[in-house]
């Protein structure tokens, strides 16, 4: 048990470590487009370690995170009309949006396999026709739908969003690294590889698996929230837009799922393409598409996936062999 705290001690700290860094660069007068590039990293790192909890370890391929996203930041929209602090509103947000994942986690826990990602799909969609009908507070029905103005989030400085997108990315990264080295790590593991037998084990398959996606709906909805305040504006179109999906999937397959540095190194990589693909808005996602279906063709395991496929590769320990023999030598 104290190795296993040890352990953990040893992981954090670089971690923290490089928070504080990134949490110093407003403040040393940082370019505002690298700030910019970072927030939006932060955000699609917190919601990508989500799905992957959900997808690479958990075996549960949701495709209704878009949901959660949405319904945090229409609770953060309605919530500041009516009078509650932003940041209240904001925790709110995931609040409801874990409750909501609770509450669809009935019927949708009873589908398996590709039905349980048909079934999830639907959900955001669902959403987004209800709120085209929405009736916004204090107001009129719009046509086509209530698209809100976040009140108070003009007040809200860019550092602001930077450090509070930071704080979640931040959370999210020490979150799976907890998780992934407890107990309910061990459950999804065993869940992961064969439900059933790990259920004749011994373990709660439902409870484990309620619980990460519970865990993921109020991360993902905490996340979305923080990007609502930063657009100012939330409207249901892009709300529950699959754009989301298609955003954290890539994230998590590019860089690797079922590898915690995956998610890092995806969210890069998505971030870079958001703005090499800004111009080309209208085939934006197909080309999304063609890119997220190429690497799981050509690199099923992801960008990490395979570095350490090669790493274990008998002509790889070889060069490595070669070079410390250098460096021994060198040093006699």
């Amino acid at each position: 048990m104290m190795a296993r705290i040890t352990g953990l001690r040893g992981g954090f700290i670089p971690l923290i470590a490089v928070a504080i860094v990134l949490a110093l660069l407003p403040v040393i007068g940082t370019p505002r487009a690298w700030l910019l590039y970072l927030y939006l990293f932060f955000i699609y790192l917190a919601m990508a370690n989500m799905w992957n909890l959900l997808a690479g370890y958990g075996g549960l391929i949701s495709l209704c995170q878009p949901a959660f996203i949405g319904l945090a930041g229409y609770t953060l929209a309605i919530f500041v009309w009516i009078g509650l602090p932003l940041y209240l509103s904001l925790v709110a947000g995931a609040v409801i949006a874990a409750i909501f994942a609770m509450l669809i986690s009935l019927p949708v826990f009873r589908l398996r396999g590709i039905y349980f990602a048909i079934g999830t799909i639907i959900v955001p969609e669902i959403l987004r026709i209800f709120f085209l009908m929405w009736r916004p507070v204090g107001g009129v029905l719009y046509g086509k739908g209530a698209g809100y103005a976040v009140k108070g989030a003009t007040a809200v400085s860019a550092m602001e969003t930077y450090w509070l997108a930071l704080v979640i990315g931040a959370v999210s990264v020490l979150l799976i690294r907890f998780l992934l080295r407890s107990n309910m790590g061990l459950g999804l593991s065993a869940i992961r590889d064969n439900d059933r037998t790990a259920a004749c084990c011994g373990i709660n398959v439902f409870k484990l698996k309620l619980s990460i996606f519970v865990i993921s709906a109020f991360v993902t909805g905490l996340a979305g929230a923080a990007f609502y305040i930063s657009q100012g504006f939330i409207e249901p179109t892009s709300a529950f837009n699959v754009r989301w999906t298609m955003i954290l999937m890539l994230a998590t397959v590019i860089g690797g799922i079922s590898i915690e540095e995956g998610p890092v190194l995806g969210s890069i990589i998505v971030v870079i393409l958001h703005f090499l693909l800004a111009r080309y808005s209208g085939a934006s996602l197909l080309i999304q598409g063609v890119i997220l279906v190429a690497i799981m063709l050509l690199a099923p395991q992801g960008i990490m996936g395979s570095i350490r496929r090669l790493r274990k590769r008998p002509a790889y320990q070889t060069i490595l062999k070669a070079i410390s023999r250098r460096k021994s030598s060198g040093k006699t």
